[in-house]
């Protein structure tokens, strides 16, 4: 005779209610209960109402800022290949910039079944990691806000370097004065950007200046206020490094409302490589960071926890970043 839910919850002395939460994943159950009622499950071999055992539900969260930039689509055409390739649905949802891992979120979370989760340059609630943990939800960071928890699996790219490369590529042109916008804050790729933009210019014995270092968000406004307040100063910079594409393309019409000239007039530097750079008048000279393979690695890293049993990986995986010279970049144009 099939086992019922009725049948369970007497063995385990619990309400028809409490075996309904464990059954969905809901939170409300000791841990010491809950490991009890799901070794009855196992042990009676109950099914659901379709008459087949609950089987996983193959769903994998893809959690980012916002999924409105080119950025994101990028990220998004790598996440939904590599989760296609597994046989994997996938979620995606938008904390337009709020904080994730509340309990409303972990009750979704809970409720979709889902089998792991990637949570993209969010700001995360300093419980989501018990959390996660509590319901055995194999979880990766991919280009993560603030330092990562202890043993927490995190996918980024080598930003710092990437930093560098941008602004080792406008001292060889020629220049001195190089401003740079960023990111966020918050964003740890943001500053390891930064770091690389001040080693660069320590190392050719240049000193920074703090009025051309400026940060934003990642978007066209952040670049372009960026860029007016550099370019509107008494000493503009003959340069400028943008933290990603987008502050890029504001830096390009912050340029253009004053008549200066790309790239006679100003150099400029992206970050990221979206495939708008090769249509811009002049084409950007970026930092190709690999978007879609970084995805693909968060999902394939967190499919593998999730359906293999593999162990949650120790360090960061840092994916390269390369220089990619155009025509918005050449060297100062001397002044008389």
């Amino acid at each position: 005779m099939t086992a019922t839910i009725a049948d369970i919850a007497k063995r385990a002395d619990v309400s028809l209610g409490t075996v309904s939460k464990v059954l969905n994943g809901r939170p409300g159950v000791g841990e010491a209960k809950r490991a009890q009622i799901l070794r009855l499950i196992k042990e009676t071999g109950y099914e659901g109402r379709s008459g087949r055992s609950r089987r996983p539900s193959r769903l994998i969260e893809f959690v980012m800022r916002g999924i409105d930039t080119l950025w994101a689509t990028q990220l998004l055409v790598g996440a939904e290949a590599e989760a296609a390739r597994g046989g994997v649905g996938l979620v995606i949802s938008a904390t337009h910039g709020r904080l994730i891992g509340n309990r409303h979120w972990i009750d979704r979370l809970s409720e979709r079944h889902s089998d792991g989760v990637v949570v993209v340059a969010s700001r995360i609630h300093s419980g989501i990691e018990a959390e996660l943990g509590r319901l055995r939800i194999p979880h990766v960071m991919l280009d993560m806000a603030g330092a990562p928890p202890p043993g927490v699996a995190v996918v980024g790219a080598t930003n710092a370097a990437g930093g560098r490369a941008a602004v080792d590529h406008l001292v060889e042109l020629g220049h001195r004065k190089i401003g740079v916008v960023t990111g966020n804050r918050e964003l740890a790729c943001s500053q390891e950007r930064l770091d690389g933009y001040i080693a660069s210019l320590v190392r050719a014995g240049i000193e920074p200046h703090n009025d051309y270092i400026h940060f934003g968000n990642f978007d066209i406004s952040g670049g372009y206020r960026a860029a007016c307040l550099m370019l509107d100063s008494h000493d503009p910079p003959t340069a400028i490094f943008a933290g990603s594409d987008l502050q890029a393309f504001g830096v390009y019409q912050a340029a253009r409302e004053r008549g200066i000239r790309i790239p006679e007039d100003l150099s400029i530097v992206g970050f990221d490589d979206v495939p708008l750079c090769e249509w811009l008048m002049p084409r950007l000279t970026t930092i190709r960071q690999p978007l879609e393979e970084m995805a693909q690695q968060s999902v394939r890293m967190v499919m593998a926890m999730a359906y293999q049993q593999a162990e949650r990986p120790q360090t960061k995986l840092e994916l390269a970043t390369t220089l990619v010279v155009r025509e918005s970049t050449a060297p100062p144009r001397r002044r008389r």
